[in-house]
Order: structure tokens, then sequence, then C-alpha cells
């Protein structure tokens, strides 16, 4: 920051004035400074008594946190989006922005290492699957949030691993993150209306409904869900997908979360989300 304390908190002070030409001017020379001003803007609205100027603060400091988000997830996307707990991570900043990285990492390991000292290496990949599944859903008691089926909490994985409660992707994400530090080859599967994960190997394909208390499942079971549905098999709903289509994913169910909310605000700031995802616009999920 170019200015001192000082000098900053006689430019937040301008902020009070009446005249909205001086205010905005004002609010326009903090935004420039960027994200690094963030500490010292809510040192200033911890020090304010004006509701007023609070508001103006908390816009600029969400403005300010919001751009930083939306380069993180370039950077993530641009970087080979190689980490999906880095990826649920900077959406859980989105709503959670002291979120921290390695905090989530830590929970992760826990519940594996609550797995590991049950699973044995010799173990059929059917067995290995149900100590998972007795571990975290029965152990640890996550579930399917059915109640709350459309929270927007139900994205943000700092809120499913405190409550243990989240909706097909995110009870997957958790799902695929223990079995990736248990070295075993479970990953994401974009089924329609249904995320789900696959076991895959050379020898060994099946499928886990983590939202479902992992129900273990076969591909003839999902030729008859899309027969259900009248939608024709492609590749796609039987294969591994990647990280980015995870997040994307996410994404879009935040914004109709927001949407049934009637929080159009945050539905339209989780597109520009998606948009810096998807290398552009996504004009699937932007209903277009």
């Amino acid at each position: 920051m170019d200015l001192d304390k000082k000098e900053f908190k006689a430019l937040v002070s301008l902020l009070e004035d009446d005249d909205q030409e001086i205010s905005s001017h004002v609010e326009g020379k903090i935004m420039s400074l960027g994200s690094d001003i963030i500490p010292y803007l809510e040192e200033q609205w911890e020090n304010s008594f004006d509701p007023n100027v609070q508001r103006k603060i908390e816009d600029m400091i969400h403005n300010l946190q919001f751009s930083q988000l939306k380069e993180k997830l370039k950077d993530w996307k641009e970087g080979g989006a190689e980490s999906l707990l880095e990826g649920m991570w900077l959406i859980s900043l989105y709503q959670y922005p002291d979120t921290d990285l390695n905090e989530l990492n830590k929970e992760v390991e826990q519940i594996y290492y609550d797995i590991w000292v049950e699973l044995k290496e010799d173990l059929h990949p059917y067995d290995q699957v149900k100590i998972i599944n007795s571990a975290l859903f029965s152990k640890l008691k996550f579930r399917a949030n059915t109640k709350n089926f459309h929270s927007p909490n139900n994205s943000f994985l700092k809120s499913v691993l405190e409550s243990k409660k989240g909706n097909p992707i995110s009870l997957s994400v958790i799902y695929m993150l223990v079995a990736e530090k248990l070295g075993m080859p479970i990953y994401g599967v974009n089924l329609p209306n249904l995320f789900i994960v696959t076991y895959k190997s050379e020898e060994t394909q099946f499928y886990i409904n983590a939202f479902n208390r992992g129900l273990i499942f076969s591909k003839k079971d999902i030729d008859n869900y899309l027969a259900n549905l009248n939608l024709t098999p492609k590749p796609i709903y039987y294969e591994p997908c990647s990280n980015e289509d995870i997040i994307k994913r996410v994404l879009r169910n935040l914004i109709m979360a927001y949407e049934k909310l009637d929080d159009h605000q945050k539905a339209d700031e989780i597109k520009e989300l998606l948009i810096e995802v998807s290398g552009g616009i996504d004009f699937d999920a932007l209903g277009l």
C-alpha cells in the first residue's frame, strides 16, 4: 500500500461525505489499491460507527475479494486444474473468505486415517469400498442433505465437512479426495441429475453413489437409469470426468441454489466464476 495508515484513515473518512461524486471518487481510489488493502479496510470497518460507511466498506471488501477469487480460479484452470481440493477450496472462499486450504486438507486427512487403519490391501475392491462406506456413512455420519437439497452450503466443502451433510457432488468429492490419499482409482462421473463416482482399474469397473451411503452398482444400472430418463447413452455417463468438469458442475449447482433463493446478485457472480473456469462464456450454464 502506497498510503500510510494515517493517510488511509483520512481517505476512508471521506466516505462519510454526502456528496455522491466525492464518495464515489474515494471508493474508486481505495479499490485501485488492490486486495492488499483488505486488512486495512477490515480495521476501518471495526473502528467505524457509521452504518452507511460500514456498508460501503463491506461492499469494497467483497468486490476486492471477488476479483482476487476470479484470478485464483483462472490460475487454477490454466495450471492444469490438478488439485480437486484446491478447486473446492476456491469455491468455499466465495462464501467463507477466511477458509484455509491447509485446514481443509487436515480434515480430509483425518477421514483418511480413520479409513486407512481398517483397510487391507489384499481385499477385493468391493470390500475396500464397503470399508470406506462404513467409515464415512456409519462411523463419521456423513449423509445426504435431503431436507435442504438446494442449499448453497451443499456446494462449499468447508460447510459440508463441518455439517457432514451435502449433495451428490460434494459427498462424491469427499469420497474422491479420501480415495486419492488411499491410492485407490476412484473418480467422478457426470451423470445427468446425479453425480456419482466410479472405481476403475484395468481389471475392474463399478460405480458408487455417495449420496445413497455408497451404494455399489453396475454399468447395467446406469443403462436402466438413462433409459428411464429417455436419454441416449454417451461415454461421458460412464467414464471419469476431469477436475475442471467437477468444479464447473459445482458452480452450476450454486447458480441454481442462489436463483431458487432469488439472490440474483450472487447467482450472477457465480456465473462470472464459471466463465473463468470455462475459459469463456458457458452458454449452457447461463441459459443462453
